[in-house]
């Protein structure tokens, strides 16, 4: 991470990130392999699945992996409630991370189709208020609706996890109209890119636009190199934001000269 980088941190609650890259650890060919990504990548938050944990008991200790690899840069664990359909569910699944994983932070996520992996917003929402309640700080998986994420921020939840695309699609930002209204109509609040992210410039698409930070997996994971794509990633994210702060040019449906026709801008000998 460059010093730029570290000097434009942000915050989740009262937790300071230098980081604005969040990276899941399913499916890498090897624990090895993860361990170096997270480096690669200096992401200081690391998403782990707890429904994968259960069905997999003593699977060589792959938690203990995780935090080996992220004590190295002070990075955090976020559980996820992945797998889960309804709010009860998931409000159990949470209940049992906080336990496990001594975090009270919970990456929400509330499937309503299994086709697409789309959050079911009702059981959604009543699970980020109940979770609020309980003393969780709530990262809820969501689509790119504004009337569902602020219906979230009444819930409790501090920040938003919108969609670009589908989980594992690696599409990109499909919606990308309603991506800038969220960060338009919401622009005190983190707003961070999740799911449907392929490619790097992807992330700094997303970067461009405003929002706070990006959590991805499979691009990483199902990559031929995927330590060097979490790096190639880490440096999109950083020039998107880099971007973002420098101020992008706005579009034009018309051609602008950038060299004056008139007058005489310098002296040739």
């Amino acid at each position: 991470m460059n010093k730029g980088a570290a000097a434009d941190s942000w915050m989740v609650g009262d937790v300071t990130l230098a980081s604005r890259f969040l990276l899941g650890t399913a499916g890498y060919p090897s624990p090895q392999v993860l361990a170096d990504a997270i480096a690669a990548s200096g992401a200081q938050i690391v998403t782990v699945g707890l429904k994968r944990q259960l069905a997999a008991a003593g699977d060589n200790s792959f938690v203990e992996i995780i935090r080996a690899a992220m004590a190295t840069h002070g990075a955090r664990l976020l559980p996820n409630t992945a797998g889960c359909t309804t709010a009860r569910e998931a409000v159990q699944l949470a209940h049992m991370a906080r336990e496990l994983y001594d975090t009270p932070w919970i990456k929400l996520e509330v499937v309503g189709d299994e086709y697409t992996l789309q959050p079911d917003p009702v059981e959604l929402v009543e699970a980020a208020r109940q979770l609020a309640r309980d003393g969780f700080t709530v990262f809820p998986y969501c689509t790119d609706d504004l009337v569902t994420c602020k219906r979230l921020l009444d819930a409790g939840c501090p920040l938003l996890m919108p969609w670009g695309a589908p989980i594992g699609s690696g599409q990109g930002l499909v919606n990308p109209f309603a991506l800038r209204l969220l960060r338009e109509r919401l622009p005190d609040v983190p707003l961070i890119i999740d799911a449907g992210i392929g490619a790097p410039s992807h992330a700094a698409q997303a970067m461009e636009m405003g929002y706070d930070a990006v959590l991805l997996n499979s691009a990483v994971s199902q990559a031929s190199d995927p330590v060097r794509m979490a790096e190639a990633f880490r440096q999109a994210i950083e020039a998107g934001r880099t971007a973002y702060r420098a101020g992008v040019m706005a579009k034009q449906d018309f051609a602008v000269a950038t060299t004056p026709v008139t007058g005489n801008p310098f002296l040739i000998n």
